[in-house]
């Protein structure tokens, strides 16, 4: 074996750039997507549309 390996683990600027990142991750919320209250809104709208078609037949 190489007398050259290094261990990562042991590397605190390394560790340090890690769990900073991780934080930076976390704090970042995550992003909604505005398509699903579309889609319900249409489906809503569709829904009222066909029950409004059937009364007043």
């Amino acid at each position: 074996m190489s007398d050259q390996h290094i261990d990562p683990a042991g590397n605190t600027q390394q560790f340090r750039a890690f769990a900073q990142r991780r934080e930076q991750e976390a704090k970042v919320p995550p992003k909604k997507s505005p398509i699903v209250p579309i889609i319900a809104v249409v489906v809503a709208v569709v829904i009222v549309g066909v029950v409004a078609f059937l009364l007043l037949q």
